[in-house]
């Protein structure tokens, strides 16, 4: 009652009619007024002088008179109460239900002309009061709300202009929808749904809490639900606020709770499952008729699942589908491959399928048993699933088929490679991808070349070359390139045997329609040829690929190769290709008219300023020491015109000072007719390269500058352009990181030929550090290190000099010691 009269006087305050509420000018209300509390009484009871009083106040009235040492008495007329007896009034009772009962129908349908949202807002605020009021009272209320309609009323104030409005209509649409789901149904129609939506995703935090409050209620009817999953975006925005538990763990729990009232209603699994909350859909997959399986898998097949949800799918529902793919009709194969293979794409979840045994029953529909019990699609599906799944990073040669045997199993490789030969291109693609992928593990590789190898398949893969089909074509290139390294021999015996496909791979290193895959691939396999393959290198420049592979090569240098990733691993097959021309420079006039044409020497020069790209450096300096083997057979001797000029010259020992003759190989020189690394700064290049972290580049720079204390030139000028240069000292230091293998041997040759100059040697000979680097070469080399660090160290003098013959001094332009032009030729 007290909270009946503040709610009057407010409404008093508000600006609402007073009279409404029965003032003392009505008679008939005076008498329902308990007359000490001066409220409407609800258990109205009389005493001896006939007084009605609310039962309550009247016992506390009593309970003050006995503490106070007086006698009872009425509070109206003071007279002394004999006996407390309190009689209950039932027909007061009734009159005052009926009368309040009326009261707040009457005041209930006068606040449902201020039920729009348009009304003020004063107005608006005293009229849903009274309807929150009037829903608390009880059943008169709120059958007087539901008979008249008012609920959709009150729902409609959510379009009210005023906040507070919005508030209010929102905190009453609560308590109705905490009733029955008729209540819940009749706040729903038209479209509050969407409006409450349009809350929730606000920025007012009040109403976003009332909103999800007031839905989480809603969402207790099926119906609702139904309207709720209709509308578009309500279950990502429900979503959204459910995933925000550190902002707001109460809202984001009733949303949640909303999201799971949600997953009751069947028809809605589908946009859930869309939304991210694949719980509903995945259960009716496990539980459902086989009817309702494939109307689910259909809808998963088309959405699109963060790599999260796809491991999900493939925990739960793996297996399933695994089954499907081996016993299923045909329509539930096509959607199964389909989803497993979406599915599959991730690594994580293509392990999980893996572990569920998916790989068994795949294998089967493609045997060659199986060949003709699925349509042609389904194989390519299959393919593409299996595919997949080798792309996950699973050591295959230890997840089991069937009978101890394996994926990579020989017998079951063979079926696969015969299953290409005899199979349309789409799945010929997809089974050439597969065999790529295995390819690209080291733990799986040799199982493959070695199948390869037994089943003869090379030359069918290498045919893929020139196919029509462009998946296939790029597919067996990259699939070669990986297996090139341990089947060169092979891979090159199919090309000798057939010109016409090597120019289909030479045509594909260019391709039309610059399909980088396709190119890079086919640049690889051209790399990765034996390089001293006489028969193929001629063909290659019957076919021009040469001066194709330079122009490209000057192309990317001009672009500043290495600012551009696609670059790095192009640049470096192309420089491979043509390195070549530098192994057939004595055999093939050709090569050397090449690269005379364009200047390879100053082209190879320059590619050693490529930081970051070791391996073109590497190669880089193997192509230039190369051409500075032949540079003293290619240099030519100057002639003289006067024969009284030549006779002159020759008695004094002098040279005409018109000609600049090389000092290191005894004639005329340049970088591009004879390829003498002293012009161009290719020396102090290869020097830089001395110091490169990479020990490969290290190597292959010191081979480049042996060349020039190779038998054949002038040792002692090679020495001292080495000096010049500042390149001994990094020698030396080379020599004193005690390296092994060719690279001891190779430098502890350069050593000894540095030592033969007699000031070097003397300087040496106090550096214990490089006599130490030695005496570890002569106790741990190879015989022919040995050898030669024993002769080091004589020029040091470490160890004695017996022998008059070894007391000899060396030629000048070589000795026995060995020559490392014997060596290099047998660098592949």
């Amino acid at each position: 009652m007290e909270r009946h009269r503040r709610d009057s006087q407010r409404q008093g305050e508000d600006g609402c009619t007073g009279s409404d509420d029965g003032a003392s000018d009505d008679g008939v209300l005076s008498a329902f007024l308990c007359p000490i509390t001066m409220q409407l009484m609800r258990d109205p009871v009389v005493i001896e002088t006939g007084h009605a009083y609310e039962r309550d106040a009247i016992v506390r009235w009593f309970k003050e008179c006995g503490k106070l040492g007086r006698r009872l008495c009425c509070p109206i007329t003071m007279q002394v109460v004999h006996r407390a007896d309190l009689r209950p009034v039932l027909a007061l009772q009734d009159a005052i239900l009926e009368w309040t009962d009326r009261q707040d129908r009457d005041e209930l349908r006068k606040a449902c002309q201020w039920l729009t949202k348009d009304a003020p807002e004063k107005e608006a605020v005293c009229a849903l009061g009274r309807v929150m009021r009037g829903w608390s009272k009880g059943r008169a209320g709120k059958h007087v709300m539901r008979s008249e309609g008012m609920i959709p009323m009150v729902a409609s104030m959510l379009k009210n202009g005023s906040g507070i409005v919005r508030l209010q209509a929102l905190e009453a649409l609560h308590q109705f929808a905490e009733e029955t789901d008729e209540d819940r149904e009749a706040v729903t129609e038209g479209d509050t749904i969407r409006t409450i939506i349009k809350f929730i995703d606000c920025e007012d935090c009040q109403e976003r809490e009332l909103a999800v409050s007031a839905l989480c209620e809603l969402s207790k009817s099926e119906l609702v639900c139904a309207k709720i999953s209709e509308l578009n975006g309500a279950i990502l925005i429900l979503g959204k606020v459910a995933g925000s538990e550190t902002h707001n763990p109460i809202m984001a729990d009733k949303a949640d709770k909303t999201l799971d009232n949600l997953d009751r209603c069947e028809k809605n699994a589908v946009q859930m499952a869309e939304n991210g909350r694949l719980e509903p859909l995945l259960n009716l997959l496990i539980e459902g008729s086989p009817e309702k399986q494939l109307l689910m898998a259909s809808s998963l097949e088309k959405i699109v699942l963060s790599n999260d949800l796809k491991i999900l799918v493939a925990q739960r529902v793996g297996s399933l589908f695994a089954g499907i793919v081996e016993n299923g009709s045909l329509e539930a194969k096509e959607v199964a491959f389909k989803v497993l293979e979406h599915i599959s794409a991730n690594p994580e979840s293509a392990k999980v399928l893996i572990e569920g045994s998916v790989l068994r029953p795949l294998f089967r529909v493609l045997s060659i048993n199986g060949v003709n019990l699925l349509p042609p699609r389904l194989q390519e599906a299959a393919a593409a699933v299996l595919c997949n799944l080798v792309a996950s990073g699973v050591d295959f040669g230890k997840v089991p088929l069937d009978g101890g045997r394996t994926l990579v199993s020989e017998d079951i490789v063979h079926s696969l490679l015969h299953l290409i030969s005899n199979t349309s291109p789409p799945i010929q693609c997809k089974l050439l991808e597969f065999f790529d992928k295995l390819s690209t593990s080291p733990e799986t590789v040799q199982s493959i070349v070695s199948a390869i190898k037994s089943s003869g398949a090379i030359t069918n893969l290498v045919q893929f070359i020139e196919s029509d089909h462009q998946e296939s074509r790029i597919a067996s290139l990259k699939l070669i390139y990986k297996i090139s390294f341990h089947v060169d021999r092979e891979i090159a015996q199919v090309f000798r045997g057939s010109p016409a496909l090597l120019g289909c791979l030479v045509r594909a290193t260019f391709p039309n329609d610059g399909n980088t895959g396709e190119q890079e691939a086919a640049v690889q396999i051209l790399a990765n040829l034996p390089k001293r393959d006489r028969y193929l290198t001629r063909e290659l420049m019957e076919q021009g690929a040469f001066k194709m592979v330079a122009r490209k090569v000057l192309s990317i240098c001009r672009r500043e190769a290495g600012s551009n990733i696609n670059d790095h691993s192009l640049l470096e097959g192309l420089v491979k290709v043509l390195s070549r021309i530098t192994y057939a420079l004595r055999d093939e006039p050709r090569c050397i008219a090449l690269a005379r044409e364009y200047n390879l020497a100053t082209l190879f020069t320059s590619l050693l300023r490529l930081n970051g790209l070791d391996e073109v450096q590497v190669i880089s300096a193997k192509a230039l020491m190369n051409f500075s083997l032949e540079s003293k057979y290619l240099s030519s001797t100057p002639k003289f015109d006067e024969p009284e000029q030549r006779s002159m010259l020759a008695r004094f020992g002098a040279k005409p000072s018109s000609i600049q003759l090389c000092h290191v190989h005894c004639g005329i020189c340049s970088i591009r007719d004879n390829f003498c690394i002293l012009q161009g700064k290719a020396v102090d290049r290869l020097i830089h390269c001395l110091n490169h972290c990479n020990k490969k580049v290290v190597e292959a720079a010191l081979s480049a500058l042996s060349t020039l204390l190779e038998d054949g030139v002038e040792i002692s000028e090679g020495v001292l352009v080495l000096h010049r240069a500042n390149g001994i000292e990094p020698i030396f230091d080379i020599m004193k990181e005690n390296p092994t293998g060719s690279f001891q041997y190779r430098v502890t040759w350069a050593v000894e030929r540095i030592l033969r100059a007699e000031e070097i040697s003397k300087a040496a000979s106090a550096d214990r550090s490089l006599g130490s680097a030695l005496v570890h070469a002569f106790q741990h080399g190879d015989a022919r290190t040995r050898r030669i660090a024993e002769a080091a160290l004589k020029h040091i003098d470490k160890i004695p000099i017996f022998s008059q013959i070894i007391n000899k001094p060396p030629s000048r332009r070589g000795s026995s010691m060995g020559s490392m032009e014997q060596i290099y030729k047998l660098d592949r």
